[in-house]
């Protein structure tokens, strides 16, 4: 597992978890893929291939328009169950970007399965609701300052699932 950190964006390490959600942002955060992984347990995992915003760099004049510090990352969601949701593309859009995403206490018992959480994630052209166990995100490469909210996709290596944070 890395351990890397990258002071000039000012992430401190290259894997973080469901214990560091109230640190972590998914604000315009850019999916490129999605999974559904079975596993030899029960429950399947699902993972995003997205881009994270580690920080938005406010801009300095005569700049009008913010930078970002960008890192291509792998979201992992163990043990899911109840996964329910909506996609509307509408028209030309192709960017499935995250709103926010919730941590909430389900108002449901379900007997049969440990307390998970029940997670919600908004976007902009997509509404997703799931439980599960927890998550691990790892940071691939060390972010890039960039123009936009998104890497080139040759720059972040395309699509990919890797569950490494860079050291």
């Amino acid at each position: 597992m890395g351990n890397g950190s990258h002071k000039e964006s000012g992430l401190s390490k290259s894997t973080w978890s469901d214990a560091d959600f109230e640190e972590m942002g998914w604000h315009d955060a850019t999916i490129h893929g999605l999974s559904v992984q079975p596993t030899d347990d029960l429950l399947p995992r699902l993972l995003f291939d997205l881009d994270y915003i580690v920080r938005w760099v406010h801009p300095v004049p005569p700049a009008t328009h913010f930078s970002f510090w960008v890192s291509p990352v792998t979201l992992v969601f163990e043990d899911v169950f109840d996964l329910e949701g909506d996609l509307d593309f509408k028209g030309f859009a192709v960017d499935l970007e995250v709103d926010r995403v919730h941590r909430l206490v389900p108002d449901d018992a379900r007997p049969n399965f440990a307390p998970c959480p029940l997670w919600h994630i908004e976007g902009h052209a997509f509404d997703l609701k799931f439980r599960a166990s927890g998550f691990r995100q790892y940071f691939r490469q060390a972010p890039s300052l960039v123009s936009r909210q998104a890497l080139p996709y040759a720059e972040r290596g395309g699509c990919g699932f890797t569950e490494l944070g860079f050291s």
